[in-house]
């Protein structure tokens, strides 16, 4: 999972200083090595890293945190903030222009997934109402055009070429005139990469710019190749000027490093990020439910979205209700399970519920199947309770743990670890209700959905 090494140093770094009860400023700095350490470690810009510990610990020890009752989360809130800002501070959109068509240049290196990307974009803003163009200007590398056309055929989306020896510049002209008279209000053209920056490739995208007058250029950057992606995004914007990057493959790369520089370095924004190879749409980049994320505080809102068009709208906010009253039984939650298998693998979406990490990493210990398995076992568990025992887990003794591990033929382990799971969901749905308070935004309105924050699925 991206960022889990990140992820598992800060949090364990952030148990160590809950335990000290009143802060020092030698606590303070012991943190922030750890802090240093673990960003370094994920392959973050040294520098960045230098100025982001830096704003941290001034203020830490400059605010009165150190006298305040819960200091260890008062230095999480600043990390979380600080996190966040990093990456850009808000959701930087794409700028649609108020006379069609948008016309949209996706620009970067060779095997970065440019022309899957301008197809997963295309996808992303069909689903908002919108009618892409796809534009295969690619006139180098073979099958790039024919890939194209697969990808757009794939999507129902439309692709605009010109006869083989077309140059570049030529087809993006082209294609604009094509769009007004086939009602396309947004342009994406598919552009040449070079296996390293070239000033040849360079001065053919200028022209292209200079032909079309892009509203948007957006850098498709892998993240596997880290801090590498971050000097790539440099050089494109040095010599032609970036709106934003598409970060792919991020769920490939579990240090995530250039995810946390590339904005502090180049100043360009990550808009979307592409998670895996399906032709699924791009995901809108969210700085802070990112930071969220890599704190282990979940990412409820991006998951909220996911589930609106699965979950059942009435259903959920009786759910919702019974999570801020606190009466979330064990019933519930299998509801929610049923629920939430429609949204993918328990791997997927283990991420982005608070306090997950550690059980994500016992079931990976255990080789369990996150695809399906653990959940059928859970579910199974559920089951072979009594309504009682569902509705109330404090009353769940040895001979009742013994009798439903043997319902559910699984072992007592995996009963005991279920309710304790559960019971540390519930804790953290109220630990994270105190520490939201007031942070306008942040806390997630679950608008309804009743989706918990289950430690098993995020």
């Amino acid at each position: 999972m991206i960022f889990s090494s990140l992820s598992d140093r800060l949090q364990e770094t952030f148990k160590k200083l809950r335990g000290h009860g009143k802060l020092t400023e030698d606590d303070v700095n012991a943190a922030m090595r750890e802090v240093r350490m673990a960003l370094l470690e994920a392959d973050v810009n040294f520098k960045v890293v230098k100025d982001f510990v830096k704003r941290v610990k001034e203020r830490a020890v400059g605010q009165d945190v150190l006298e305040t009752l819960t200091p260890a989360q008062a230095v999480i809130k600043i990390v979380d903030e600080e996190l966040t800002n990093l990456m850009g501070g808000t959701q930087s959109r794409i700028n649609i222009s108020s006379q069609p068509p948008t016309i949209i240049m996706m620009v970067g290196l060779q095997g970065a997934g440019k022309t899957t990307s301008a197809g997963k974009l295309g996808l992303a803003l069909k689903k908002q109402g919108k009618k892409p163009l796809l534009v295969a200007a690619d006139i180098y590398r073979p099958a790039a055009i024919k890939q194209l056309q697969v990808v757009g055929s794939q999507l129902d989306l439309p692709v605009f070429t010109m006869p083989q020896g077309t140059d570049a510049v030529t087809i993006a002209k082209q294609a604009i005139p094509y769009s007004e008279s086939h009602a396309n209000d947004v342009v994406i053209i598919d552009t040449a990469g070079r296996l390293q920056i070239d000033e040849k490739l360079m001065q053919e995208l200028r022209d292209i710019k200079d032909g079309v007058h892009p509203h948007e250029i957006l850098l498709v950057v892998d993240a596997m190749t880290g801090q590498e992606s971050v000097n790539v995004a440099q050089s494109f914007n040095d010599s032609l000027g970036v709106d934003g990057v598409v970060m792919t493959k991020l769920d490939g790369d579990a240090r995530g490093g250039a995810a946390l520089s590339i904005k502090a370095v180049t100043g360009c924004p990550i808009k979307f990020v592409g998670m895996g190879e399906k032709l699924e749409a791009l995901e809108p980049f969210h700085p802070d439910r990112m930071a969220s994320r890599i704190l282990g505080m979940g990412d409820v809102l991006s998951l909220v979205e996911k589930a609106q068009a699965t979950f059942d709208m009435e259903e959920a906010k009786k759910m919702e209700k019974k999570m801020r009253k606190d009466e979330f039984t064990l019933d519930d939650f299998l509801n929610q399970m049923q629920q939430v298998k429609k949204l993918g693998s328990l791997d997927s979406i283990l991420g982005m519920l608070p306090g997950m990490g550690g059980l994500k990493k016992q079931l990976e210990g255990q080789d369990i199947d996150l695809n399906g398995k653990e959940i059928r076992r859970i579910e199974a568990i559920i089951k072979s309770m009594t309504p009682k025992e569902r509705a109330d887990i404090s009353i769940i003794n040895g001979s009742r743990r013994k009798r439903i591990a043997l319902g559910s033929g699984t072992r007592v382990q995996d009963v005991n670890r279920l309710l304790k799971q559960f019971a540390e969901m519930k804790k953290m749905m109220k630990k994270m209700k105190k520490m939201q308070k007031g942070k306008k935004g942040r806390m997630p309105n679950l608008g309804g959905l009743g989706l918990p924050k289950m430690p098993f699925m995020h």
